[in-house]
């Protein structure tokens, strides 16, 4: 008997690849599925997993093909979006986003995409309220809120007291835990800042802030009841806050007990591995060659299984005893800019955040940043060579 024909793949194959992340695996499925019957979804699901890889081009070619089939669908639409968006084609991702939105005006995929887009842009002032869709749709990192007491919406805050509700991860509260200050300017009588643990003491410095109350996924805290509750990336809308007001000067700050138990070895200090979990987890790690490279050059490593640290003012404490910091997009560099050391951030190709806008090498959040941009897809290599020269320029 003849052996039986192998099965061929099918569109619920690549699929269940797609889901699981398995990009170049999910593409060669649907190539092969496309060759004997192309159905829109399909078009769509190679378009947008032909973007996860990079290849911009061809994933434009399918998610189009899609939109002439189906135009009034808004998930092509923000896919088509996200495409043009990576492409630095941002007219024509803000009319993508804004498409989807006019066929679906409730869809947060769509608002925090456009968001995104905006504030990349510096149009803040349009982006914040678009933001606030991370509460609909990201209720794993933004948890719902449930107080007796109501929610800050810009009401005058003399003498009354705030709470600042945990979300996302340890960089975005260090970004955000600057507008402490500003609730202070406001008047406010007591600010409290609800953190991850490892935070909590590093945050206890920060100017304005009163208490802080570490919070981790899946525990509860007893809270005092305040007057107002918001949430860290909320504030920034609330405050009317713009690129003019961003930079409050250094916010974070090593105490000196910590600095005196950690006295690094070296002037420069190296962040190159990123939380698998968090955003853009799979393309920001710097490839262990290349940081070898660096720690060779005599950088010491800032990961926190190789120091040891106990939380993120040990981590400042560290920070604070060195000339530079050099890190991938994670919360070490946030913590470095907010202490106002200098940082050079590296950034990935694939999914540069938002927060470090479009085509600069400065950051308005952080004036001690230098930004290093991947010119192209697993550009490391080259990115470091830059990186060596400027330390030598540099004397370091």
């Amino acid at each position: 008997m003849a052996d039986s024909e192998p099965i061929p793949p099918s569109y619920e194959d690549g699929l269940a690849l797609q889901r699981e992340g398995r990009f170049p695996e999910a593409i060669a499925v649907y190539r092969e599925v496309a060759r004997r019957t192309l159905t829109v979804r399909l078009a769509a699901n190679l378009g947008h997993c032909l973007g996860e890889v990079g290849e911009y081009a061809e994933a434009e070619h399918w998610l189009g093909l899609a939109a002439r089939h189906q135009p009034a669908n808004p998930d092509i639409r923000q896919r088509l979006g996200a495409i043009y968006s990576a492409q630095d084609r941002v007219e024509l991702a803000e009319l993508e986003y804004r498409t989807a939105l006019a066929f679906r005006p409730d869809f947060a995929a769509a608002e925090l995409a456009l968001a995104s887009l905006l504030l990349s842009l510096g149009r803040f002032a349009e982006a914040w309220p678009l933001m606030e869709a991370r509460t609909r749709t990201h209720q794993r990192v933004v948890p719902p809120v449930n107080l007796p007491y109501p929610e800050w919406t810009g009401e005058p805050l003399a003498g009354r007291s705030v709470m600042v509700q945990v979300e996302q991860g340890l960089g975005d509260q260090i970004q955000m835990a600057r507008f402490a200050g500003l609730l202070k300017a406001r008047g406010a009588g007591q600010v409290t800042l609800t953190c991850r643990s490892p935070l909590a003491p590093l945050f206890l410095a920060t100017p304005g802030v009163d208490e802080t109350v570490a919070l981790d996924a899946g525990t509860t805290a007893k809270l005092r009841p305040h007057d107002f509750w918001t949430r860290y990336f909320t504030l920034p809308w609330r405050l009317g806050v713009t690129e003019a007001n961003l930079w409050p000067g250094p916010y974070c700050f090593a105490s000196a007990d910590r600095k005196a138990r950690w006295r690094p070895d070296a002037r420069i200090g190296l962040a190159w591995q990123a939380s698998p979990t968090g955003f853009n987890g799979a393309n920001k790690g710097l490839p262990p060659d290349q940081a070898r490279r660096l720690l060779e050059r005599g950088a010491v490593s800032l990961q926190p299984e190789d120091t040891g640290v106990a939380d993120m003012a040990d981590t400042a404490a560290i920070i604070d005893g060195l000339d530079l910091v050099i890190s991938i997009d994670t919360s070490i560099a946030h913590l470095a800019g907010a202490m106002g050391k200098p940082v050079w951030i590296l950034l990935p190709f694939l999914k540069t955040d938002w927060r470090w806008m479009r085509h600069r090498t400065d950051s308005p959040w952080y004036p001690t940043a230098r930004l290093y941009r991947q010119a192209r897809l697993d550009g490391w290599g080259e990115m470091v060579d830059q990186v060596m020269a400027d330390l030598e320029t540099a004397g370091l």
